[in-house]
């Protein structure tokens, strides 16, 4: 048996429309999300982010989480 060989772009295709099929498009997403790189620094946006954070904010806002989750 010999397979046909086909344009990258038509198998990706098929590929995605059997794995929606299959998966759903939500986890689907969640599959191909895998494999994908990211962009940016995540080091540094997070950095940036929480430049202005205390110890004490950071232990406050845990408990909140915390608090937020038991109820």
């Amino acid at each position: 048996m010999t397979a046909e060989i086909q344009p990258l772009d038509t198998i990706n295709e098929e590929a995605l429309q059997l794995l929606m099929q299959e998966l759903g498009v939500a986890n689907t997403a969640r599959f191909i999300q895998q494999f994908t790189t990211g962009t940016g620094n995540y080091t540094e946006e997070r950095k940036e982010q929480l430049k202005d954070w205390t110890l004490d904010d950071v232990l406050e806002e845990t408990k909140r989480r915390r608090g937020s989750e038991n109820a």
